[in-house]
Parts: C-alpha cells; structure tokens; sequence
C-alpha cells in the first residue's frame, strides 16, 4: 500500500487541469490496477467536490484561507506525521520541503516567463510536459443516475456556458440565445436539438436573456441547482459545449465532448479547453489589447462585444465538422 498526498488549486478550473495528474500519478503508483494507493487531496472548498470519487480516497482536506498563511500551518499539522509515498504540491508552497516522512517531493517549476498552457505546466512535474496527462475527473453511479434523470435519453443536446466568474470575460446571453437559435434550426449543426444550460450558484442573473430564449420543450435548465460531478456527469450526455472561459469549460473539455470555449480578456494560450476535441474563438481585440485604462475586472462591463456570433457560429461549425465529419452536420 502506497499514500499519496496532492496539494491542488483554490480555484475549480485549475483543480479540473490539474486532474490528469493525479490520474496518471495513481496509476503509476499503483502499478496500473496492481497496488493500493491511497490519496488524500488538499484544496479550497469550491475545488473539494471534484475530488470526491477519486479511486483510493482516503481523505479530503478543504483549506479555507485564514490569515497569516494560518490555513498552511493547519495543513501540516494534519500530514506531517504521515509517511508518504509521494507528495504533489501544486501550489510552491513550503509545505512540501516540511514535511519529514516524504520518499517523492513534487512541485510545480518556478515561472520563466513563457506563456505555456497550465496543462503542460503541470505534466511537467512528472516529466511529461510535452504529453501531459489529460484532465479527467471521477463519478459515482449516483452522479450518473442523476444525470440521466436530467438529461434523459432521446436526440442530442447542445450544452452553453453562459457565464463566467467575472463580467469582462462573459459573452453577451443575448448573442448566445442567437448562437442557439443558429445551431439548433434548420441547417444548424444540431437542428432540433435540446439545450442545457449550465451555471453555477448566483450566476442566474447573466444568463436570464438566454434562459427566456430557449423554448420551454427544449431547455434544459441546471443553472446553480447541480453539483459539480453530477454537472460533469450531465456533460457527458450532450454533443456540444460552447461556453465562456470559466470552469465549466473546462469540465466540458475533460468530459470528453466537442468543446468551443470564448476568449477576450482572459489568456487563451495558458487556459484554453483541453483535448483533441476542443477549440478557442478569440475577441478581434487581441489579448494583449483589450483592457481599457482603469479596467477593474469587479466593475467592468463585458469586454466580449468583439467576438460575433457569425464568428461563434463558424467555430462552432468547424470544431463540429472536425470531431464528426462533413456528414455529422444535419445529421442531429
């Protein structure tokens, strides 16, 4: 038996890029399937449910910021006294080079300034940054029986991410009602198709232009009312994702789907969506442009309007025609 300690993100999105590694690591640890390996993850609270069906769980540790780096000191008091195999931490901080029972010590490599994808960041730690493990995450059979209670059997489902941690970044929920309208009519990618809406709690308010759009017998409402795993389960069961750039989408990506995430003021180099199935469509403003003097990311209106929807829909089009071939298009 072997016990792996992971020091994972604060933030949902980096702990869902962060979960092809625990997946690779418990697979090298435990021999593939020959070798119990035991984990603990320690995280922030709105990162801990993703680790919930971990295989070989042995324990979650939520830390919840305290002052003074109080929540580190708390950390340690509860490792410290175990001998690990291995200990991942993926935030620098000192925790690793404490603790005195440790065979393994990973850490994340310092900043060197390039602009590289958090993905490859992280398979670094193991050696792997030019084939870095795949995010993935975990379910129970009762994530799945929830997610298929929600999203039953019966033609194909476009999912939309129509919102975002914060303002500058979120799309307009009118331009998504319009991208629906294109994708699921007539010579759409998906004509007929129902439409999931996916948020996360308090988000309601940026999405009600395009939670009113979409016909009653087609929408799919989960907006602030599922978990993450089940959300992932949910995602699973649909045909295509586009969303903002926010940890939905990154839960589209890992969940293996057709995944179109949309950028402006957030960098697309270092936090696209994940996997062969997956494709950005950028502001006409690059990147390093975008922000307007005094720009504070609590106050700001959206920083999207660039971004058509003739160009959405395109991306979309092609990442479809792409996964599924010439042939997918019309096909529902």
């Amino acid at each position: 038996m072997k016990r792996l300690l992971f020091v994972t993100s604060t933030r949902i999105g980096d702990g869902v890029l962060s979960s092809g590694l625990l997946d690779a690591l418990i697979a090298e640890m435990g021999n593939n399937g020959t070798e119990e390996v035991r984990v603990t993850v320690a995280c922030g609270p709105l990162a801990a449910p993703l680790f919930e069906a971990v295989p070989g769980l042995e324990r979650i540790i939520v830390m919840t910021k305290r002052r003074r780096g109080g929540h580190w000191i708390d950390l340690w008091k509860q490792v410290a006294f175990t001998a690990w195999d291995t200990v991942v931490d993926l935030r620098r901080s000192a925790l690793v080079w404490t603790l005195p029972l440790v065979r393994r010590r990973l850490t994340l490599p310092k900043e060197t300034g390039a602009l590289i994808h958090r993905v490859v960041q992280i398979g670094s730690v193991i050696g792997r940054g030019q084939r870095p493990p795949v995010p993935r995450l975990w379910l129970t059979d009762r994530h799945r029986a929830r997610a298929a209670e929600l999203i039953p059997d019966g033609g194909p489902v476009l999912a939309l991410g129509p919102t975002a941690n914060w303002r500058a970044k979120t799309w307009r929920a009118e331009r998504f009602a319009d991208l629906m309208q294109r994708l699921t009519g007539v010579g759409g990618v998906l004509p007929g198709a129902r439409v999931a809406l996916f948020g996360g709690p308090g988000e309601r308010p940026q999405a009600e232009a395009l939670i009113d759009a979409v016909p009653e017998t087609l929408r799919i409402d989960l907006i602030g009312s599922i978990d993450l795993l089940t959300a992932y389960a949910c995602l699973q069961r649909c045909a295509l994702y586009v969303g903002n750039d926010s940890a939905l989408m990154h839960l589209a990506a890992a969940a293996g789907i057709p995944t179109l995430g949309l950028f402006g003021p957030s960098e697309d180099a270092h936090y696209a969506p994940w996997g062969e199935h997956c494709a950005v469509q950028r502001t006409t403003v690059p990147f390093a442009d975008i922000y307007p003097p005094g720009f504070d990311h609590r106050t700001s209106d959206t920083l999207m309007d660039t971004l058509t929807v003739d160009a959405a829909e395109a991306a979309a089009r092609g990442l479809w025609q792409r996964c599924w071939g010439l042939e997918a298009e019309g096909r529902g």
